[in-house]
């Protein structure tokens, strides 16, 4: 990883508490924050859930890497300004692990930190999302879990299942930190990302 430019990725499945954590981490770095979806509302006008359910996984994709190349620039640009490092902590998007492009371009730069929460706590938060419609039918869900059309909770719960497991596996695999985040709080995993970064890099 070249010194030049210093930021950590942060990535996990939507609700391990990436943005929380990244602000966290900003604060205690005293550096730059950055969220991925944000980043895509403010080049889009559209939230990276409208993207997706309305345009298409490649839509989104392309939306997400076109973010990531900006965020990048931006930090290339305070670089010459001799800005203080680490230039930032990037929240990235649930799905950041199957996008090729965006991997790439901030993989060079960065330290990925892969936020493993607990699958039952992240299943509870976002069956605490869902409202359920006249005719029963369930809203406010993961668009991934929406795609499946389940009927009940408990099928949104199954689908999440198969969908956390292969998650797991694949953030695991490009991760350069895998750090498991129990139901704690957040003060506490704050201090475990914090030690866990500083025994790979001088942060």
């Amino acid at each position: 990883m070249s010194e030049d430019l210093k930021i950590i990725a942060l990535m996990g499945i939507k609700h391990c508490g990436k943005t929380t954590q990244g602000k966290r981490l900003a604060a205690f770095y005293d550096c730059l924050f950055f969220d991925t979806d944000d980043v895509i509302f403010q080049q889009t006008g559209k939230t990276a859930r409208e993207i997706y359910s309305n345009s298409g996984k490649d839509a989104f994709m392309a939306a997400e890497s076109e973010a990531c190349k900006s965020i990048v620039k931006q930090l290339e640009t305070l670089r010459r300004e001799h800005y203080k490092m680490p230039y930032a902590v990037i929240s990235t998007g649930g799905g950041f692990c199957n996008n090729e492009e965006a991997k790439a371009i901030l993989k060079e730069k960065s330290t990925f930190v892969f936020m493993k929460t607990d699958e039952i706590v992240a299943a509870d938060r976002i069956v605490k999302e869902i409202e359920i419609g006249t005719n029963g039918e369930l809203k406010g869900l993961p668009a991934y879990i929406a795609s499946k059309k389940p009927k009940t909770i408990e099928e949104v719960r199954s689908v999440f299942h198969d969908f956390y497991e292969e998650r797991s596996a694949l953030y695991s695999a490009m991760a350069d930190i895998v750090i498991e985040l129990p139901q704690a709080s957040k003060e506490e995993n704050t201090q475990r990302l914090i030690n866990a970064l500083n025994k790979v890099r001088n942060c």
